[in-house]
């Protein structure tokens, strides 16, 4: 039976932040924004009831407050929502994903101390990575990263990081995002050697191990575009921390703008990539970012989430666990590297 105040809202999810096509934040009481199109999509592929929602929520916060009740985590209707919908509504792998979120901070203090757009203003002005202004015809927004723009002698590559995690924390925000998930579309123009040496093993595991099972978003598709031959060597170290589901949806496209545009159209895409949208500009999605620095502070420059907490062995986040077998791995495939380059 619904919940009398599971207010569903109807209207256009198109409220967008002031001069760009990026979707808002949604307001502090949770109010439902999703068009009936993405009510029923959620229906389908989520296993999301609206008259069960608030009902799911409750029985999330519950479990939180009765198995980790020293956790300082939000426990908003908004925000745990993004955890069920990210798991299908499956409550011990929602709650499983939320201590794995607030786990990664504590296994990664480089990427989330003093994580706020303004530390990351030099990644953002080097184009490292940008959203596009307009999502694809599925509604998802397309995460442009641009690895060759980074020098690793000019800062240390886990500022990219930085960058990329605030870009998916701003971009979670919004229910449409939950439901429709992102794409990912990378550049790998410039991309050399010095690049693929500064990413060993254990970095590629934390990266990994973070947007596949410490992250509430949904990654639909991962674009490689004008790879070069070392790119072989990338993903050998890559790979063996992916699952099998994330490891198909990755689409290696060369220099072929054809075959990227069979699988996100030219209509959204920049003109430098046989687009007809414009030029690239990254300015939008970094005014966008930087201005959402108060909202920021208060999400991440606060005390340890996890302090006093105590957690099995079984729920110890992927990233916290021995490195010894990823140094062995590298050893093997730094001569591979070498060897496509």
């Amino acid at each position: 039976m619904a919940e009398e105040n599971d207010v569903i809202h109807t209207g256009s999810p198109k409220e967008t932040a002031e001069g760009g096509g990026f979707p808002i934040a949604p307001p502090p009481i949770y109010t439902c924004t999703l068009t009936p199109e993405l009510v029923a999509k959620a229906r389908e592929e989520l296993q999301e009831k609206p008259e069960w929602r608030l009902r799911d929520v409750q029985a999330l916060r519950d479990m939180v407050l009765k198995d980790q009740p020293n956790l300082r985590t939000r426990l908003d209707d908004a925000f745990l929502l993004r955890f069920l919908r990210a798991r299908k509504f499956d409550y011990d792998r929602a709650l499983q994903l939320l201590l794995n979120y607030h786990m990664s901070r504590r296994a990664w203090p480089e990427v989330f101390h003093d994580l706020r757009p303004s530390t990351i203003k030099h990644v953002l002005d080097r184009g490292f990575l940008t959203v596009l202004p307009q999502p694809d015809p599925h509604g998802r927004y397309i995460l442009c990263i641009r690895p060759g723009k980074w020098k690793p002698n000019d800062y240390p590559f886990v500022d990219n990081i930085r960058a990329i995690y605030l870009t998916l924390e701003k971009l979670i925000q919004a229910e449409e995002t939950q439901v429709n998930g992102v794409v990912i579309l990378a550049d790998y123009s410039g991309v050399g050697l010095s690049h693929a040496s500064s990413i060993g093993p254990l970095l590629a595991k934390k990266i990994v191990g973070i947007l596949q099972d410490g992250f509430p978003i949904r990654i639909k598709a991962v674009n490689i575009i004008n790879e070069p031959r070392i790119f072989k060597g990338i993903f050998a170290i890559i790979k063996p921390f992916l699952k099998e589901k994330m490891a198909e949806r990755f689409i290696l496209h060369g220099s072929d703008l054809n075959s990227l545009h069979r699988n996100i159209p030219s209509s959204v895409l920049p003109e430098e990539y046989g687009g007809a949208s414009g030029h690239f500009d990254a300015s939008l999605w970094s005014k966008a970012l930087l201005d959402a620095e108060v909202e920021f502070v208060v999400e991440f420059c606060q005390p340890d989430p996890l302090e006093g907490v105590v957690l099995p062995d079984s729920m110890l986040f992927e990233g916290e666990q021995g490195t010894t077998q990823c140094e062995d791995t590298y050893r093997g495939l730094r001569s591979q590297l070498y060897y496509c380059y």
